[in-house]
């Protein structure tokens, strides 16, 4: 393909939902990605609705664009309306099957996907990105580009941060550490902390392999989608909830007891226990690790690479550059993702049509999110604080401005109001 093009990197949550935003505005859209799925973490997530996020995801659904990703989550729900420590009204979509389905949704608005694309370099023409460069040296043209390659990885940074390479769902030793497209470009990229000796974060949970699970613990996940299993008190794990990126996790219920999620597989919600701990556990006698791994061990190491920019999701001094997920602030969670990710591609597609560029409303909490994660960038303190919409200070902001709710008709006329009814549906 040539011409006037929108070029996504990074086929994670956050840039399918720039891909489906820049289709549906009308720009050529294409969509690379390094491994052969879409989705990234997302892949093992599987948590959507709990807290701010039921909020955010109905009024993305009434905004349009990649906001209507949340139609392919509510289609593979395994268990909805489901309360767990901390958390309510959450949906938990089936990992197993959601990929394909995004997949189709991209398709039939036009994304052009190319899976086990991976991208190493670029060319500049001024501050201006004209080009990338995958692996193989070839050259793809583009004229305005959204970076969605995360924040987590390569294998060095998991090494020198955490501990060690764990074979996470990012397939870095299969497909190729992460390349980051605002970094490739020449700009100074900034790192999340969680304290002097903490850079990054670790992700928050893992995946167990659900017939390795005891019967009764399957019926109960199968009934509820939950299970609590209570800790001996010599393996409570305390000392790991502020090494975890999932602040809103980190509630002693997650140090005192095993917080188990039916997401298909079995999410286990901790960022690691060593296996022969594990085992000694009644249910857990067969246990094993599907994601990561060596998830006995540790987890993947995230946030060390996040593009400074403006509220309107513009990678700072790169005018055609944008960016989306966790690249674009310490943002945790997939719906986080999807919206940022949404903003992102519509932006593109108004970059490349001479528009003005759009910033949310911060009446809305999609708008919230994007204002406050902005901010943090600006100062140690606000890199130090997770951005989430299902907990923490966010949470908190959210319920003092009475933008947290479940009311339809609340969230119908907010939408109607601030004039983003189906914003990100309409061609531009």
């Amino acid at each position: 393909m040539t011409g006037r093009t929108v070029i996504i990197v990074g086929g994670g949550w956050a840039g399918c939902a720039a891909a489906l935003s820049a289709a549906m505005a009308g720009a050529e859209t294409r969509l690379f990605e390094k491994t052969d799925m879409l989705l990234g973490a997302g892949l093992v997530g599987g948590i959507m609705r709990n807290n701010g996020r039921y909020t955010a995801a109905e009024e993305a659904l009434r905004m349009g664009g990649g906001g209507e990703l949340f139609q392919a989550t509510d289609e593979v729900a395994r268990h909805v309306d489901v309360k767990f420590p901390g958390h309510s009204h959450a949906s938990l979509y089936d990992v197993a099957k959601v990929e394909p389905l995004v997949r189709e949704h991209l398709t039939d608005a036009g994304v052009d996907i190319q899976t086990m694309r991976r991208i190493v370099g670029l060319t500049m023409n001024e501050d201006s990105l004209s080009a990338l460069v995958d692996e193989d040296g070839d050259v793809i043209l583009g004229d305005v580009f959204v970076d969605a390659t995360g924040t987590s990885g390569p294998m060095g940074a998991c090494v020198r941060h955490g501990n060690g390479c764990v074979m996470c769902i990012q397939r870095c030793p299969a497909f190729g550490g992460r390349v980051s497209i605002t970094g490739r470009s020449g700009v100074r990229e900034l790192m999340a902390t969680k304290g002097p000796d903490l850079p990054g974060a670790m992700s928050g949970s893992g995946k167990l392999n659900r017939e390795s699970l005891s019967p009764g613990l399957i019926r109960t996940l199968d009934e509820s989608g939950v299970a609590i299993v209570p800790l001996p008190e010599e393996l409570t794990q305390l000392e790991k909830l502020a090494s975890k990126p999932c602040q809103q996790y980190a509630l002693p219920e997650y140090a005192d007891n095993i917080v188990l999620l039916d997401t298909g597989h079995v999410k286990l919600m901790t960022s690691y226990f060593p296996l022969d701990q594990l085992r000694t556990i009644e249910g857990f006698e067969n246990a094993r690790f599907e994601d990561p791994y060596a998830g006995g061990k540790g987890n993947s190491i995230r946030f060390t690479a996040i593009a400074p920019r403006n509220h309107v999701l513009q990678v700072n001094g790169r005018p055609n550059l944008f960016c989306a997920g966790e690249k674009a602030g310490v943002y945790v969670g997939h719906t986080e993702a999807i919206v940022t990710g949404m903003l992102a591609g519509h932006n593109a597609a108004r970059y490349l049509r001479n528009r003005e560029l759009l910033e949310m409303s911060t009446d809305t909490a999609i708008g919230e999110l994007l204002a406050r994660g902005c901010e943090a960038l600006l100062t140690p303190e606000g890199l130090a604080e997770s951005q989430t919409l299902a907990g923490s200070v966010l949470f908190e902001r959210l319920r003092k401005k009475n933008l947290y709710t479940t009311d339809s008709s609340v969230i119908d006329e907010r939408i109607e109001r601030t004039g983003l009814w189906r914003k990100f549906s309409r061609p531009l």
